[in-house]
């Protein structure tokens, strides 16, 4: 498979994920807490990265320098997740309380400080509205952020051919 082809398969990946999100949203009627509209980001951030590599169609070292970009980006996105899943997990009664949503948040704060306060998680964060095979959503996410990080290594971390004597 050609790095570019590789790079679109990875932005369809991200654009399922996605679309995944908007339909458990939209449909199954279950509202996004900051934390997971931070990881909706990381995910959208990982496929417009994708999709710029792709129509880029770069050569080895810029493949390369994607595929840093694409690990680096894919690990911000994990550590979102990460965070999510250690709040799920913590006792009832522990989490701060439900906190303000992100709208609120952005239009009286600075980026900086919303972004702290939002990985502080609440008490909407702790909560788990949908499991598969006994894992959550955020939990999903980080491993669905981890492949497509080795992927994007895989895609475009170009090997060197085979010298033969």
């Amino acid at each position: 498979m050609s790095p570019r082809a590789g790079n679109a398969l990875g932005f369809l990946a991200c654009a399922a994920l996605l679309g995944y999100a908007l339909y458990a949203e939209h449909v199954l009627g279950l509202t996004p807490c900051p934390l997971c509209i931070f990881q909706r980001v990381a995910v959208l951030a990982v496929g417009v990265v994708f999709l710029a590599a792709a129509a880029h169609n770069p050569g080895t070292m810029g493949a390369r320098l994607y595929g840093v970009l694409l690990g680096v980006v894919a690990l911000a996105g994990i550590g979102i997740a990460g965070r999510h899943v250690w709040i799920q997990a913590q006792p009832p009664g522990t989490v701060a309380a439900c906190g303000a949503d992100l709208d609120f948040l952005l239009d009286i704060m600075p980026l900086t400080e919303v972004i702290a306060q939002v990985l502080t998680g609440s008490g909407e964060c702790g909560t788990v509205d949908w499991t598969f095979l006994g894992l959550s959503m955020p939990a999903w996410v980080g491993i669905s952020l981890a492949a497509l990080g080795v992927w994007a290594g895989v895609v475009n971390w170009p090997r060197r051919p085979v010298e033969s004597a």
